[in-house]
């Protein structure tokens, strides 16, 4: 949902090359530059790419080229992934994936010299591509060759290696001793580091001067040493961007990795206890101690050098975690590595188990030296690779260099994530499955299948005699919906302790739309209520029914306590609840302990029907100077369709309504009965025809987008309203006048409505697709257009402001509402600011940049380092958890995550529920309800001031959604430099 204007290419743009402008140049510049590959390609070259390079984009499963081919276009990976396959047939019945290219990976430079093509390329998921073709590649190579052999596998590109210099892998191991680290101890350290370490020394000898002293241990003298311990107390007590001791060792990590600190024995660990390490300035005889000069540099540079270490300290961290024998590492060592193996798409089919387990056996290796061979074609595999730094040559015999990997691919895979048995096997994965699948328990019926179970460990529990007695857990994996239910009914505490299973019936509740709806559901859960027990005592037997019935009883509470605004809009949920009810009663009278749970079954069944039917106008003006309410999917809503002559009729119908509800709605209005299409048409022309069965598309049209009928044959002649073109001038005048501050906290105030209007389950009917589960997601989806908004009116302002010194105080602002959003725990707006910030239209603008004052560049750089998507944004991941509630998150993010969880695992295995996937899907959504358990309090000294322009201004924003409109104003304001 985040608009895909300025980070994906205009097909237009990338199909006739003649015609480009240097607006369309530009947007494509900015484009590749986002892609890590092409970031060290001299200007000149990049612009000769973006003059001459052709985009494609293909769905999953297509064959760009079959090996042996000859080729006729150099290509290279924009978004996606694509497979290559060897075969050592001509039929290529027997053809192997040896590996995958990323984002980044470029292919095809066989055309250089005409040679066949070495293997066959297929899409892994839907991917963009980067095409240029024969005659201009080679053009490009004779005159740029040296710099474009980087990006090149041999023999064009780099040929000495087969694993490159410093390359850092992780890799799954057979036997369980520990690799050599390869990089010696006496690199040299890189400047920035260097930097950082004398900045700390001077800092410490500046602030604590004791802390740098000789101390003696066991009759020796170590001279001029700190403690690890005090280091960290050091660190702790200097800003506040270091969170936690953990985070402190890995930043101290950082330093002992490039030898800028010493471990007086040479050990490789940096470690939180009482060890002695030494400064490298410190091992000369007569160190100097930091001249007034340096005391003031270190105390201007202290914060600035802690930032750059609590970004990169995380890796320092993984690193020496992987480094210890798998034997030695400690639970929250493994709970790390846990937390990097979520993120890696090759393991996202594999159970959380089975992840946690890989934990243990995962192991660090690096390789300094260029030309390392891993291993050799034929060799016995035993291993499995993942990049984390660097880059690995793939050499086939006869073929040569096939590809080259880099950061992020893995390789040596085998059966771990093929799926498919292959003789040469990986013992510690083929062990860990091994001894899941003895740790699974299968319930069946008539030789199916129906509950699957994990048995594991769980903590200690001491008999009576004292002594320690092991007892078991059981976590559901599969099973059928009903199977599901009824076990975790049984396992339902009615102690007010929380539990295991009560997560797992949290998980059921929130995600059993995916797998049985409430249609369903409603009559599996009176089919449990009516229990009665059949042996025992009288006693024995009323106990056991009075306790199975409450446990039905509080499940449908949670039930309808979850989805109670949903079930309002159901008349079989309405019905059931009504039956369910008098049962409960029934049985009331003879089971007094019901009558507390009765009362509060009452309170819902009384609540639940009074939901009216409102009429909507949530995408005109006026609404959004109302306080926001959740809107329904039966609500109504007053919506204006276009025709081709721009006039229009309005009409009434359900917010949820389908294309085909809308398309009759219109043909009753015009009297026509000719077949006519909904078309979705953009700001910048773009015509999406809408399918019969889409639901709710009034609520996902972007900013300025509107919704047009007409037949078939009228679609070509379809032309954008011009109020679609958003605003001719900007709102400086009233906007320079306004308190960033105030603004900031007016947008969150605004933000926090819409993000609290946004029912948890709309993420769930987000993820697996509203036509799946015919529900609406229109809460969610104005949140997100929320984000689009924020990120063009930024941009909007700026491209509207003529002035320069104006643009640059526009600039100031921008960033200052983003410190002040972040301030406010308004993640969503913060981002959305800082990308509108980074849009190719306002990078563009060098006078505009060049005149900011270097606090806002510094303050810029930071926040941009917040959005550095490297490791599956660890930075922004890493500032989150520190957050307390409220919270608006990055929202594109979390539905990242719960896709990527979605498509990489099966929601049914062997027809039976995957409940490990349900689960995961749950964790995600529960990050939501943990940011909104605390609620958004008002500032009261802003409150308490008069601000209704202010707060009618961020209600209403005005923007241009057109990136070439944008594009075309930047480059009215500042033209391109010949």
């Amino acid at each position: 949902h985040v608009q895909k204007s300025s980070l994906m290419f205009d097909r237009s743009k990338m199909t006739g090359y003649k015609e480009r402008s240097g607006e369309d140049v530009d947007i494509i510049l900015a484009r590749l530059k986002t892609v890590k590959a092409f970031k060290r390609f001299h200007p000149s070259l990049l612009h000769q790419i973006c003059l001459c390079g052709f985009y494609e984009c293909l769905e999953k499963g297509i064959t760009l080229y079959r090996q042996g081919d000859i080729g006729t276009s150099w290509y290279a990976v924009l978004s996606g992934s694509l497979d290559v396959r060897v075969s050592e047939t001509s039929s290529g019945m027997d053809a192997v994936t040896i590996c995958t290219l990323g984002t980044g990976r470029a292919f095809g430079e066989s055309i250089l010299d005409n040679t066949p093509r070495h293997a066959t390329i297929v899409t892994r998921e839907f991917s963009e591509l980067l095409r240029i073709e024969q005659r201009a590649f080679r053009s490009l190579w004779e005159k740029y060759h040296h710099c474009m052999a980087g990006l090149l596998a041999p023999p064009y590109g780099v040929m000495e290696s087969s694993c490159s210099a410093d390359s850092e892998l992780l890799q799954f191991i057979v036997s369980s001793c520990v690799l050599s680290d390869l990089i010696s101890n006496g690199q040299v350290p890189s400047e920035k580091i260097l930097r950082a370490g004398k900045i700390l020394r001077n800092a410490i000898l500046s602030r604590a001067p004791h802390m740098i002293r000789d101390r003696k241990y066991h009759l020796k003298t170590y001279r001029q040493c700190c403690v690890g311990t005090e280091l960290v107390d050091w660190q702790m007590q200097q800003g506040s961007c270091v969170h936690s001791r953990v985070q402190a060792v890995g930043m101290w990590q950082v330093l002992l990795e490039e030898g800028v600190l010493n471990h007086v024995d040479q050990e490789l660990g940096f470690q939180d206890k009482y060890l002695f390490y030494r400064f490298l300035d410190d091992e000369l005889e007569d160190a100097p101690f930091p001249t007034e000069e340096e005391r003031k540099e270190s105390q201007e540079e202290l914060q600035d050098t802690l930032l750059l270490l609590s970004q990169i300290g995380p890796d320092a961290h993984m690193r020496m975690i992987l480094r210890k024998h798998p034997s030695e590492r400690t639970a929250d060592d493994l709970e790390i590595i846990y937390e990097e193996l979520l993120h890696i798409k090759a393991l996202s089919h594999l159970s959380t188990t089975v992840k946690q387990e890989l934990a243990g056996v995962l192991i660090f290796e690096s390789h300094a030296k260029a030309g390392t061979v891993l291993f050799n074609q034929g060799d016995e595999g035993t291993s499995w690779y993942i990049i984390l730094k660097g880059s690995v040559n793939v050499v086939i015999y006869g073929k040569g260099v096939v590809c080259t990997l880099h950061e992020g691919d893995d390789f040596g895979k085998l059966a771990l994530v093929n799926d498919a048995p292959r003789a040469a096997s990986i013992e510690d994965f083929n062990r860990i499955l091994r001894d899941v699948e003895a740790n699974t328990v299968r319930l069946k019926e008539h030789g199916q299948d129906v509950l699957v179970l994990e048995k594991s460990l769980s903590s200690s529990r001491t008999s009576v005699q004292g002594s320690s007695a092991s007892h078991y857990k059981y976590k559901i994996m599969s099973g059928t919906p009903e199977k599901i239910l009824e076990h975790l009914l049984e396992m339902m505490r009615l102690d007010s302790q929380f539990t295991e299973s009560d997560s797992a019936l949290d998980d059921f509740v929130l995600t059993h739309c995916v797998f049985i709806p409430n249609s369903q559901l409603c009559p599996v859960l009176i089919a449990q209520y009516p229990f009665s027990a059949s042996q025992g005592s009288e006693q024995e037997m009323l106990d056991y029914t009075l306790n199975n019935k409450r446990r039905v009883i509080r499940l449908v509470m949670q039930w309808a306590d979850l989805h109670g605004d949903q079930l309002q809009q159901e008349d079989t949920s309405l019905a059931f609840l009504e039956e369910f009810f008098m049962a409960v009663s029934n049985d009331a009278k003879a089971l007094p302990a019901l009558r507390d749970q009765l009362t509060e079954l009452e309170r819902i069944r009384v609540i639940l029907p009074q939901h009216k039917v409102l009429l909507r106008q949530f995408s005109m003006g006026d609404e959004k100077l109302q306080r926001r309410q959740p809107i329904k999917s039966n609500d109504e809503i007053l919506f204006k369709v276009y025709c081709c002559d721009h006039t229009y009729t309005t009409i009434r119908a359900s917010v949820a309504a389908s294309v085909r509800e809308v398309i009759s709605a219109v043909a009753d209005k015009l009297g026509s009965a000719e077949d006519l299409l909904l078309v979705s048409l953009s700001s910048a022309g773009e015509k999406t025809v809408l399918k019969p069965n889409d639901m709710s598309v009034f609520s996902t049209l972007s900013i300025n987008g509107r919704l047009f009928a007409c037949r078939r044959d009228q679609l070509d002649s379809l032309t954008p309203l011009p109020e679609q073109e958003g605003p001719s001038s900007g709102s400086l005048a009233s906007f320079e006048l306004m308190s960033s501050k105030d603004v900031a906290y007016h947008m969150t105030s605004y933000d926090w409505e819409l993000f609290h209007c946004v029912h948890e389950v709309e993420l769930i009917y987000h993820t697996f697709g509203r036509q799946y589960v015919k529900k609406t997601t229109v809460n969610l989806d104005l949140f997100l257009r929320r984000f689009n908004e924020i990120q063009f009116w930024v941009i909007t302002e700026i491209c509207l402001c003529s002035q320069l010194s104006k643009r640059v105080q526009l600039l100031k602002k921008f960033i200052k509402i983003a410190a002040h959003c972040k301030e406010y725990r308004n993640l969503n707006a913060f981002f959305a600011i800082i990308m509108g910030l980074s849009n190719p239209a306002v990078c563009r603008l060098n006078q505009t940049w060049e005149k900011l004052p270097s606090k806002f560049k510094k303050l810029y750089g930071e926040f941009e380092n917040l959005m550095d998507p490297s490791r599956n944004h660890r930075a922004y991941r890493l500032t989150v958890s520190k957050l307390e509630p409220p919270i608006i998150p990055f929202m594109p993010l979390l539905i990242k995550d719960m896709t990527f969880t979605h498509e990489g695992n099966k929601t049914f295995i062997d027809n039976l529920v995957n409940f490990e996937k349900m689960r995961m899907i749950a964790n995600t959504v529960k990050i939501v309800r943990y940011c909104r358990s605390q609620s958004f309090c008002p500032d009261s000294a802003l409150t308490s001031k008069n601000h209704p322009d202010v707060w009618t201004y961020v209600r209403q924003l005005s923007v241009i959604d057109n990136q070439r409109t944008l594009t075309q104003l930047s480059h009215g304001l500042e033209p391109r430099r010949s």
